[in-house]
């Protein structure tokens, strides 16, 4: 068990684009200042950029292991670690709750950052309950790329068209398959339907 004695659990959460990675490297680079021991996890699957860093889109970045599932994280953890960071947290399965919630008993600094919704809206995966839990949450917003209002969102696009809702959830793409929606421009056509938060459109979907 680590000798430390005040585990704590933040989450950093929002849509895509608003600056989720950088202020988790931001929070890491202070703790390596503080000569605190470091330590960050990834999921495997998300080979955007660098295998072994999270990268921010602004180009920022900060070393870090890969790992498959939530509980192999304990095969990598060094004893002296005193701050644990995830990233993309919601790609993980419901047992990273309880990893991080043991980390957090150890007396181990846990930051976490992840989507809180996914492309269509819904809660992603355990971010939900790993906000509950948390003893900070700060919820970021990007700009909306179709009025510049502060944004919520993460639209998805395929061909330049809002993807449709029953499309598959996890898609680990491109910059350019995604944009920051404010609640009034975020589209998710189902049916022959797309709804925004202004009413139901009557739109294609060839």
């Amino acid at each position: 068990m680590s000798p430390h004695i005040n585990g704590s659990v933040e989450v950093i959460t929002g849509s895509m684009f608003s600056g989720k990675t950088d202020e988790l490297i931001r929070r890491l680079r202070r703790a390596a200042i503080a000569r605190q021991k470091v330590q960050v996890f990834k999921p495997a699957m998300d080979v955007r950029y660098a295998v072994e860093k999270v990268t921010s889109h602004a180009g920022t970045d900060f070393d870090a292991t890969p790992i498959e599932h939530a509980a192999d994280l304990y095969d990598r953890l060094e004893k002296d670690t005193t701050v644990v960071a995830i990233d993309e947290a919601q790609f993980f399965d419901d047992k990273i709750i309880a990893v991080v919630d043991e980390l957090a008993r150890r007396g181990i600094r846990v930051i976490v950052a992840g989507l809180d919704t996914d492309f269509r809206g819904e809660p992603f995966g355990p971010m939900p309950v790993l906000m509950a839990k948390a003893e900070r949450v700060d919820k970021l917003q990007a700009i909306c790329m179709v009025c510049g209002e502060p944004a919520s969102r993460t639209q998805r696009l395929v061909n330049g068209k809002p993807a449709r809702y029953d499309d598959p959830v996890v898609i680990v793409g491109a910059a350019e398959m995604y944009e920051a929606r404010c609640r009034a421009h975020h589209e998710v056509p189902r049916q022959g339907v797309s709804f925004r938060a202004n009413g139901w459109n009557e739109i294609s979907c060839e």
